[in-house]
């Protein structure tokens, strides 16, 4: 028995399938032997040739990282013929590569938990405050210096709940690789957030002058002085989210990033020293609220012991209320000064979470606690109010 020119394996049939020819039947005239002589002649020579190159030990033409390797199992190959040739002549079988990709999943972004979190966020967001500011604005008897910082509260964490939202379609739905977008994403970020911030100091201004200057403070606090403030909070903090877009950004030098893609890392120090300056501010207002309300208690002999009872409530809530701050914002502004952003995306992601949970609490401790606000929720749903709703009296809690 003759021994094969080289062993064949089962993986060399699609290239053993290129070559072999129709063969034209044997019965017949001397042309058709003639033509079976031929074609056997040229299928020796190219079983030879081709085994002088699989015994080379894999060259250029058949290095598996081609793109075009028989023997890829990402390529696919199909059998086809030559349709222009017409006459009786034998031809030969050709196979033609399927170049089209055996996977997509090499093109399809894995989708960051990280990121379902902080869009689930922004939903939960979005639609409390968009219940407060939808009460507010259909009651026209809140029109209160307080209830116009609630309102503008509810307008910048709905901002920021939507800029969550944003982010996740720009990273996952849109090129986030143009610079417009990821500066339209950003900036509306910084501007929500530090307009939530300022917000809340500002209704903590308005608390404490509500109980230091009691009998004046009706008089004092106009509507107009109210809105006044409003605008130069909104005012601050536009310019401070369009910092980004006039060129305080770091796509020309990717060294100098923070942990928030594309701020500076000296523009990211600075927002959270501010924050730990409102931080601070804050606490001092709170002490001295409390302060006050102590004093105001032991000045009315009469209703000494409800009074303290309801005092010490209102410390307990304005306790809560300050720790409930700290706790979401002061994580992510700490580690925004000794990051930057060569640190592990995930302890980014652990601190962003909780700052943006503020946002989620804020219309709880803000707004639904307010008995007004909760007088007008109560007649939107049911179109009644409950009778320990309406003869509850107002104590310093609900400042």
């Amino acid at each position: 028995m003759v021994s094969p020119l080289f062993p064949l394996s089962l993986q060399h049939l699609p290239l053993l399938l290129s070559i072999l020819p129709r063969m034209p039947p044997l019965a017949g005239s001397g042309t058709a032997l003639l033509q079976l002589s031929e074609t056997v002649q040229a299928m020796v020579l190219t079983l030879a040739a081709t085994a002088a190159a699989l015994s080379s030990g894999g060259g250029n033409s058949f290095n598996t990282s081609s793109p075009l390797d028989p023997f890829d199992s990402s390529t696919s190959w199909s059998v086809s013929e030559d349709p222009s040739n017409t006459s009786s002549e034998p031809f030969l079988r050709t196979l033609t590569p399927d170049l089209q990709p055996a996977t997509t999943a090499g093109i399809v972004q894995e989708v960051s938990p990280w990121d379902i979190a902080l869009c689930v966020t922004g939903t939960l967001i979005s639609c409390e405050n968009a219940l407060v500011i939808a009460v507010l604005f259909y009651t026209p008897t809140l029109r209160a210096p307080m209830f116009i910082l609630i309102g503008s509260l509810a307008v910048s964490d709905l901002l920021a709940g939507l800029g969550l939202i944003l982010n996740f379609v720009f990273t996952y739905l849109i090129d986030n690789s143009v610079e417009f977008v990821t500066l339209l994403s950003v900036g509306l970020l910084i501007s929500a957030f530090s307009a939530s911030v300022f917000n809340i100091l500002a209704i903590t201004v308005d608390r404490y002058l509500s109980l230091y200057n009691a009998l004046t403070y009706h008089t004092e606090r106009t509507v107009t002085f109210t809105y006044m403030m409003v605008v130069f909070i909104w005012v601050t903090c536009v310019t401070l989210g369009l910092l980004p877009a006039l060129g305080w950004n770091c796509f020309k030098d990717q060294s100098t990033c923070s942990i928030c893609r594309p701020v500076t890392k000296n523009n990211a120090v600075a927002l959270a020293v501010t924050f730990l300056l409102v931080f601070a501010l804050m606490m001092q207002l709170y002490l001295q609220i409390c302060k006050i309300a102590f004093r105001h208690a032991q000045q009315i002999a009469v209703q000494h012991q409800f009074m303290a009872i309801s005092t010490t409530k209102g410390v307990s809530t304005l306790s809560a209320i300050l720790c409930a701050f700290g706790a979401c914002w002061l994580p992510f502004a700490m580690y925004s000064i000794v990051a930057d952003s060569s640190y592990p995306m995930i302890y980014t992601y652990a601190t962003v979470l909780p700052a943006t949970c503020c946002s989620v609490i804020n219309p709880v401790i803000y707004a639904f606690r307010n008995p007004d606000i909760q007088k007008s929720l109560w007649m939107a749903c049911c179109g009644c109010v409950p009778s320990n709703l309406s003869l509850r009296p107002r104590t310093s809690s609900d400042v």
